[in-house]
């Protein structure tokens, strides 16, 4: 019987249903106020992840290596205008202490943002997981006793425990977290633009090469981690089964065969789980690899237009920053 639902695991899910996806999101009313405030943390952290980079090239254009005639960061051009309009002169000890500073400041700040903001969710997630168990169990009491016949109880407390706690992470670490990838993404695109368009376009180069290699790992992970969970119920399955009559099996000499099959379901668990091993471990190097040639990219072609006084250090050093903070998201949304 185990190999039927785990069979039916398989065949019967889907990559996302949106009528699912809505009936999910109506758990997240009750705590809508949490659900925003945790929007505009994301928004917040975002805001102070692409500022500090700003930061960095304010303080060297404008203190460390100013290059007369250089192509520098808009934002370091604006925020020298803005303080010689102001009458604000720093000599270049005291503005690299105070660019310093308010870099560091932006770092804390970020950290207890985030700490809010995880705070906030995790515990969000822990009163809607309370919600789900509640109404699961409430539902499970008012069905007819055939239901328990066609369905072993080990699958049944797979859906209380192990599902419901995969929703958790999709309410702690799904929707919150993806609008603020996505925020930061914008983010980041639109700052190196308007700070270099020739440099972002060299950045962006590529990102095709990203997208192909996201698109490979997100069927292959939703492949074979719908198949962990469908052999996990399995294996849930047989055991409420076995254990509950063991003085069957024991009665009838049948121990040798039935650890055969379990051995066999467990196998099949742990050959899922290393499926599931090889995607992430092909993945993650890949995109540290392309990350690495956008680097070497931004060296090769910033480099050069160092040395020919149309680019600023300070832009150049941003330039290295954003393209670490660009590839993450990617990752993350993959």
């Amino acid at each position: 019987m185990s190999e039927v639902f785990e069979r039916h695991e398989e065949e019967g899910a889907k990559a996302f249903d949106k009528r699912l996806a809505r009936r999910l999101l109506r758990y997240l009313k009750p705590y809508r106020l949490r659900a925003t405030a945790s929007v505009a943390l994301v928004i917040f952290s975002s805001l102070l992840e692409i500022a500090g980079p700003a930061i960095i090239a304010i303080g060297v254009d404008l203190y460390v290596k100013p290059l007369s005639g250089a192509n520098t960061v808009g934002i370091s051009q604006r925020f020298g205008e803005w303080l010689a309009a102001h009458g604000w002169s720093f000599d270049s000890l005291t503005g690299i202490n105070i660019a310093a500073t308010f870099y560091f400041v932006t770092l804390f700040a970020d950290f207890a943002v985030l700490y809010a903001q995880m705070v906030l969710m995790n515990l969000m997630g822990q009163y809607i997981m309370y919600d789900l168990r509640k109404q699961i169990f409430q539902h499970l009491q008012r069905l007819d006793i055939q239901f328990f016949d066609r369905n072993p109880v080990g699958r049944l407390m797979t859906r209380v425990t192990t599902d419901v706690d995969a929703l958790n992470d999709m309410f702690t670490a799904g929707f919150v977290a993806i609008f603020g990838d996505i925020f930061v993404l914008l983010g980041i695109i639109i700052v190196l633009f308007w700070m270099n368009w020739r440099m972002a376009l060299v950045l962006f180069s590529i990102t095709p090469f990203i997208l192909l290699v996201s698109m490979w790992f997100r069927r292959g992970a939703r492949l074979t981690y719908r198949q962990v969970r469908a052999r996990i119920a399995a294996i849930n399955a047989f055991l409420q089964e076995h254990i509950s009559g063991m003085s069957t099996v024991q009665l009838f000499n049948r121990e040798e065969r039935e650890m055969e099959k379990f051995d066999e379901l467990n196998a099949r668990h742990r050959d899922a789980n290393i499926d599931s091993i090889f995607y992430y471990a092909v993945f993650y190097p890949v995109i540290e690899l392309i990350q690495t040639v956008g680097i070497a990219l931004i060296v090769w072609y910033g480099g050069g237009q160092v040395l020919r006084n149309t680019l600023s250090v300070g832009a150049l050093i941003a330039f290295f920053q954003y393209a670490q903070r660009f590839y993450e998201p990617i990752s993350d949304l993959s």
